[in-house]
């Protein structure tokens, strides 16, 4: 017994791999691949934290999500396998490469009719769906872009979110950097993300939690 998580090991990794979680062959295809070659295999999300949001979705019953960070398409692939026929994704990157490697495994996994991909810098298309009255219109937010604007994006999203809906922010740990004195810290990145858990934590809006789920995953509650 414990009431600290507990260290991972290569041995409790696999049995969380194939206990934890009900990856589907579209998705599991989809990570291999990606696996095996892209270089920045490294930027796709965690086979538990796509189980983990798809769960989310289900039991916010959501319908309309916004995804900043597209990559290889692996948790749009996921959190579109959760929603009913009814939900759609508007996810958004700027890689005209990876996202077409994404539409390849979003055909042949059968959810390409819900995933909306825009092609253009997300603060672009986040103003765009502010300007068209479409504040308090989503349930689910998922933000795994460039970490310099994670601020921005929050401010944009929360405009965009229902009450009672969840922004999920992916990489709050950064390997664990931010616990260090980043007062010291030559790393911009860590600085910046550890900024966004500071005012995470204060910001009286929202409901928050940071978990140690991959490289560590903040779920934002809109009041």
């Amino acid at each position: 017994m414990t009431n600290q998580t507990l260290q991972m090991t290569s041995a409790l990794q696999e049995y969380i791999s194939r206990y934890g979680m009900r990856e589907s062959p579209p998705a599991r295809a989809l990570r291999e691949y990606t696996l095996h070659h892209i270089t920045e295999h490294n930027m796709q999300i965690a086979p538990e934290q796509g189980a983990f949001m798809a769960l989310l979705i289900k039991m916010l019953n959501a319908k309309n999500i916004i995804e900043i960070g597209t990559f290889t398409g692996y948790s749009a692939l996921v959190m579109a396998e959760a929603l009913s026929e009814e939900g759609s994704i508007i996810t958004c990157d700027i890689s005209d490469h990876w996202t077409s490697i994404a539409q390849k495994f979003w055909q042949q996994a059968h959810v390409a009719h819900k995933i909306d991909l825009r092609c253009q810098p997300a603060q672009i298309s986040l103003d765009q769906l502010i300007a068209t009255d479409n504040r308090n219109n989503f349930d689910f937010v998922f933000i795994d872009a460039n970490k310099e604007q994670y601020d921005a994006y929050y401010e944009q999203c929360l405009q965009l979110l229902r009450a009672g809906g969840v922004i999920a922010f992916d990489n709050t740990l950064w390997n664990g950097s931010v616990a260090t004195d980043t007062m010291e810290s030559n790393d911009e990145i860590t600085s910046i993300l550890h900024a966004l858990n500071q005012k995470l934590h204060a910001d009286e809006r929202v409901d928050m939690c940071l978990l140690p789920i991959a490289d560590g995953l903040t779920l934002v509650y809109k009041k």
